[in-house]
């Protein structure tokens, strides 16, 4: 599998994610993370470490060093597994196991992805949840989906295999750079059976982190998937 988010693209990932929202991810994971919160694709520690931050007990698995390097910069507090979310394990059980922007996505296959649904399930205790935020794919073969000075975003999509294609042109000291990212693009209802597949109960689904609601209009989704008791 390629990295990429290793070098230069996790060097300015916090700097390229800094208008993103944070407080209201976490005060939505809160309340899930009494008995400890383990984050697929921890990153640079974005979500994780002001989580850590509210006395929870956070730990994390994520593909790329470099990315973790980035985390270790903010602290040494928070126990990190390098490998495969699918895959890789880490000590102890979590009351929430969660996911945030589009990481699923991160993972190409379905098998994969089928994977890591079965391996949040494993290290939940009873009773915890599974927390995805996720863009609804793309209907069109191309669209843009970001637009600035400094920053164009493009995404390419291949319905047949959804297979989705982002394309980043960013400048970056007076330079214009491209990285063409893959992810497999992935419908609710497909979560909904790969949470089944794991055991896992669709609880709760949203369009955003507010609560508001999720409609046939909504770009994306924030899913909460129960482990029975």
């Amino acid at each position: 599998m390629t990295d990429w988010f290793a070098g230069d693209v996790a060097a300015r990932y916090d700097k390229s994610t800094a208008g993103m929202p944070v407080e209201p991810v976490v005060d939505f994971l809160f309340p899930f993370a009494a008995g400890g919160a383990l984050e697929l694709a921890i990153g640079t520690g974005r979500i994780a470490v002001p989580l850590a931050a509210r006395g929870v007990r956070v730990a994390g698995i994520d593909f790329s060093p470099d990315m973790v390097a980035e985390l270790r910069k903010k602290t040494d507090e928070i126990p990190v597994e390098v490998g495969d979310m699918g895959t890789t394990q880490v000590d102890g059980a979590f009351s929430v196991v969660y996911v945030v922007f589009n990481s699923i996505n991160n993972v190409t296959t379905q098998d994969g992805q089928v994977a890591t649904f079965a391996n949040a399930a494993a290290h939940l205790s009873p009773g915890g949840c599974f927390v995805v935020e996720v863009g609804v794919p793309v209907t069109q073969q191309l669209e843009v989906f970001d637009l600035t000075d400094t920053h164009v975003g493009v995404d390419e999509y291949d319905a047949d295999t959804q297979r989705l294609v982002s394309h980043h042109f960013s400048l970056v000291d007076g330079e214009w750079r491209r990285l063409s990212m893959p992810f497999r693009a992935v419908w609710p209802a497909e979560l909904d059976l790969m949470a089944r597949l794991a055991g896992l109960e669709l609880r709760e689904r949203w369009a955003d982190w507010d609560r508001s609601p999720f409609t046939a209009e909504s770009r994306k989704h924030v899913s909460v998937w129960e482990k029975p008791t």
